[in-house]
């Protein structure tokens, strides 16, 4: 082989070779490029996910507290339920005293009926304020009878509370008894 031929081989080697560089380099890049894309693809998954625990967690500790408060709040709910109906025995009692004109007696009692009021409202007792002439809501009162309406504007109002409604926090533990008129 001439020195050109030689020459001429190593050329065309070269470029046969530059060529299978070239090619490998594409395939490389190919193959990184997939490869990020894939990774990127898992980040945004993990990404995902990541934020769905999170927020999961964040909505489970926003839960638990507001039960947990909420457990606190009517902790006492049995036993003030169980001292309603001494409630309204005392208030029943209270009436009957101030008609015996026995001013003593009567002071007595308020003091102690004042006494046990304000001890439940401390513990987060409120009176539901139901009148005559309310509008009747089955959502907050509970009707024990109907009677013919005394005028057209009592219709389907409150005419008589029998029993008061009481409320821990935001919750009734007792539903008024209220007559409607019809």
């Amino acid at each position: 082989m001439s020195k050109e031929q030689i020459k001429d081989n190593n050329i065309e080697n070269d470029f046969q070779s530059q060529e299978d560089v070239n090619d490998l380099i594409e395939n490389q890049e190919e193959i990184i490029e997939n490869e990020m894309d894939s990774l990127e693809d898992d980040l945004k998954k993990e990404k995902d996910n990541f934020l769905r625990l999170f927020a999961e967690f964040e909505n489970y500790k926003k839960r638990t507290s507001k039960e947990r408060i909420e457990l606190y709040s009517t902790a006492n709910k049995d036993v003030l339920t169980a001292m309603l109906p001494i409630m309204d025995d005392f208030e029943r009692g209270l009436l009957e005293v101030e008609k015996s004109k026995d001013n003593a007696l009567l002071d007595g009692m308020k003091l102690i009926y004042n006494k046990l009021k304000n001890t439940l409202d401390q513990k987060g007792l409120k009176v539901m304020e139901v009148e005559q002439g309310d509008k009747f809501d089955a959502e907050i009162h509970e009707a024990i009878s109907q009677i013919p309406a005394p005028s057209n504007k009592l219709k389907g109002k409150i005419i008589d509370v029998v029993e008061k409604g009481y409320k821990l926090g935001d919750t009734i533990i007792r539903f008024p008894k209220v007559v409607i008129g019809n």
